[in-house]
């Protein structure tokens, strides 16, 4: 008997045990069923508030009694179901003979077949609950529209201004759960509220008659303030936050300029003589310090890794503090969300609310992190951004379509932005602006101790990290004839095998020590990388002079791999184009350190040459906040421009044909006529040297020739038909059309042609076939960002 219980025992412990699958299988029937019933009621589950489950189903929505009777008879169903299950399951653990023999005769009355069919049974049951569901829910929304007066209005309206609503009512049916923020403005499932959505958050359809179209209120233009110049930097250390060795980093620097910026403050002030200042609200959103873009440069702030950029960043915060702008900081995700006020969600919905912010700073990381979180509203207020692109961004790369159609496109660029919203860290691209940075300045008696204190012998190598240093034996070697070569390579436990035996290596020094070792040091030398970085004006600015090779050829996207992918075309000569450009010698020497023989050349010169500090004015405290105050209050490129010429304005224009136009003396270029009306401008117009390139020339290699600058902002007012008969152009044909070096000419065809699209004006780009328009300007000593009457 006893051996008979246990094989009883045993065949039903098998017996349960492929029961089991059965359980999972009829439990997913029941739950796949239930998902079925609530995809058929065409998303009525949802939430319509942010606090509510996606899954509750409210008494409002279902609207009667009926369907919460069926609904609950399906939750008993399934709740029935579940329990006998977890009852059968539960009998594997007991000796109780009473309960094998119910569980016996259980398994005898479910046949395989009759499993099938009541498997099959449940399923159709489903079913048919959910086309009755379907059909009480459709009669209740129909007898409350009646009953609401709005029967018939949420039919999608037929309007040819808005031939996009139906296509994005579609749209909404099948994906307006995709995102929480469509159940935050209100979406439920219905077609009124895709109606209300896409007319009153969205603009794709026409505002509805039968809603409150008052109920929105109206925002106030917030009143104008006076900025005060500000010379506390204790809120701002505050602002800017811990947490990151890179904000520890850009805090130092803000405490050791600090005395600086507050002098630098006091001059403006005074050149200004109290000019009005508009307060602006200023948010700076550092994307490439964010976690969600990697923040790769935190963690190497105290192994020798890039400090530019955070160089930069601690100067524009600072610059827009001590302005006196109202400032806000991000460097998080979460912080950028809570300041731009987006709705929760993956940022597939706009703002609604005005942006709370006259300007934002941010780079190529926070861009395409607003484009993720404010979705639609980034092109409406796009206008408001600046973006601190240290490489630069020319306006073929910028332009999305014509980037696209002729090989421009890259993974930077792209964003149809005003090319003088990229701000740079050195003024090498005319189509942008020149944000820059600042260099520590010295005063008097620091100058007259740095000049009897210099070492002639001693050089300092511009290379903190080992890598640097590899394949240049052969010409610090010849140095080493001359000079005591001093390097600052990181390291850890061992020197780096990379770094000669002759090279005295300090290690990773701070800021204070590097500054002192420099001041000691008679040459600065650079590998050719990194490329324009702050360290040799630093250099320059305690009186050493800076040594660099030349690129032959020039660096470029096309054949260097630093450079590959970056939105510009531009041919770099050198490891720093600003210093060989706007200061070369006797503080610069770039030479071919490829050969040997002017390379000792230029190192015995070195020896023999005398400098003293030398800092451009456009890199101290007070040029940056001269330059950063001209554009807040200048630049807007959220106004629309008025046409011009003006509509009969060239009937007010002298001469025969009619110009505004006069030739500069002693040149074949023109400026704007003094008796013409200006129209305004920023640049004004009375800055504008209007010439021509040579064939294959750009307009910045054009202008700079003649000692001006390529004034991107000055192209609208000479790609008229006007500047080319001022210029005595044969023009058989003239045609407009979107081409980055229009508006050009080619002298052997005859052929003219202007600028279609305005976001392509670039002084920038060259071609072999046209001549280019260039419109040049004069610009203040020390200060290439401003023309002379830019003040």
């Amino acid at each position: 008997m006893i051996a008979a219980n246990t094989d009883y025992s045993i065949m039903v412990r098998r017996c349960l045990l492929t029961f089991k699958p059965f359980r999972i299988f009829v439990a997913g029937i029941g739950f796949f069923s239930l998902c079925f019933l609530m995809t058929s009621l065409g998303g009525q589950f949802s939430a319509k508030r942010p606090g509510d489950s996606p899954f509750t189903i409210r008494a409002e929505v279902l609207g009667g009694p009926e369907s919460r009777g069926v609904l609950r008879k399906i939750s008993d169903m399934l709740e029935v179901i579940m329990k006998r299950m977890d009852t059968l399951s539960k009998l594997g653990n007991t000796t109780d003979s009473h309960r094998l023999e119910e569980l016996s005769s259980a398994l005898d009355r479910i046949q395989p077949a009759g499993l099938v069919e009541r498997i099959q049974a449940i399923a159709q049951n489903m079913s048919d609950m959910a086309v009755r569901v379907e059909q009480i829910l459709q009669r209740s929304m129909a007898t409350n529209r009646v009953k609401d007066g709005t029967s018939g209005q949420c039919d999608i309206p037929k309007d040819p201004r808005y031939p996009d609503c139906s296509g994005k009512v579609d749209w909404m049916r099948a994906r307006w759960t995709s995102d929480p923020c469509y159940a935050f403005y209100g979406v439920d499932g219905s077609e009124c509220s895709f109606l209300v959505y896409l007319s009153e958050v969205e603009w794709f359809c026409p505002p509805l008659a039968w809603r409150n179209q008052t109920s929105t209120p109206t925002s106030k233009p917030l009143p104008r303030r006076q900025a005060a110049f500000r010379s506390d930097i204790g809120a701002l250390l505050e602002q800017v936050g811990t947490g990151k060795e890179s904000l520890s980093f850009m805090k130092r620097r803000i405490r050791r300029l600090s005395a600086q910026w507050a002098s630098a403050a006091r001059r403006l002030d005074d050149s200004l003589r109290g000019r009005w200042r508009e307060q602006k609200r200023v948010l700076v959103h550092v994307g490439f310090l964010t976690e969600e873009s990697g923040d790769v440069f935190s963690p190497k702030v105290l192994k020798g890794g890039p400090l530019g950029e955070m160089v930069q960043w601690a100067d524009i915060l600072t610059t827009l503090h001590v302005l006196g702008h109202n400032l806000k900081i991000s460097v998080s995700l979460k912080e950028l969300q809570g300041f731009l006020g987006v709705p929760p969600g993956r940022g597939s919905c706009p703002l609604t609310a005005p942006l709370p912010f006259d300007l934002i700073y941010t780079d190529y990381h926070g861009m395409q992190q607003m484009k993720t979180h404010m979705g639609l509203s980034l092109k409406k207020h796009k206008c408001h951004i600046r973006v601190i692109d240290t490489f630069g961004t020319e306006p073929a790369y910028n332009h999305e379509e014509y980037a696209t159609l002729h090989g421009y496109r890259t993974n930077w660029g792209y964003w149809n932005l005003n090319s003088r919203q990229y701000m740079t860290m050195f003024p090498h691209t005319p189509d942008n602006s020149f944000m820059g940075f600042v260099t520590e300045e010295l005063n008097e008696t620091e100058r007259l101790n740095i000049q009897g204190s210099k070492v002639d012998n001693m050089a300092v190598v511009y290379g903190k990290e080992a890598s640097m240093w590899k394949g240049k034996e052969q010409f610090l070697t010849i140095l080493h004839r001359y000079m005591e070569i001093h390097g600052t390579v990181y390291y850890e436990t061992q020197r780096p095998p990379e770094v000669p035996a002759f090279v005295k290596n300090h290690g990773l020094l701070p800021q204070q020590e590097l500054q002192q070792l420099l001041r000691k040091a008679k040459l600065f030398i650079g590998f050719g990388f990194p490329y324009e970085g702050p360290a040799p004006l630093e250099a320059i600015a305690n009186g050493c002079i800076f040594l660099q090779p030349k690129f032959k050829p020039p660096h470029s996207s096309l054949n260097h791999e630093f450079f590959r992918g970056k939105p510009t075309s531009r041919q770099v000569s050198s490891q720093h184009p600003y210093a060989e450009q706007y200061i070369d010698r006797p503080h610069v020497f770039t030479v071919d350190f490829n050969n040997s023989q002017e390379f000792d050349s230029a190192v015995r010169e070195i020896m023999r040459t005398k400098v003293k500090p030398f800092l451009p004015y456009e890199y101290t405290c007070e040029g940056m906040l001269e330059r950063v105050h001209a554009y807040i209050q200048n630049q807007d490129f959220c106004s629309p421009e008025a046409p011009f010429p003006s509509p009969n304005a060239s009937k007010t224009w002298p001469g025969s044909p009619p110009s505004p136009f006069v030739l500069l003396p002693n040149s074949s270029g023109l400026a704007w006529a003094s008796n013409v009306s200006a129209p305004l401008a920023w640049p004004p117009v009375s800055a504008l040297r209007l010439l021509t390139s040579l064939e294959g020339q750009s307009c910045v290699e054009a202008c700079q020739s003649s000692g001006l600058i390529c004034e991107v902002a000055l192209y609208r007012y000479i790609n008229v038909k006007e500047a080319f008969s001022g210029l005595e152009v044969q023009c058989e044909g003239m045609e407009a059309e979107m081409n980055h070096v229009f508006p050009a000419f080619s002298v052997e065809h005859a052929e003219c042609g202007l600028q279609k699209d305005p976001l392509l004006f670039s002084c920038a780009g060259a071609s072999t076939k046209y001549q280019r328009l260039c419109p040049c300007r004069d610009y203040r000593k020390g200060q290439v960002a401003l023309c002379r009457d830019c003040l």
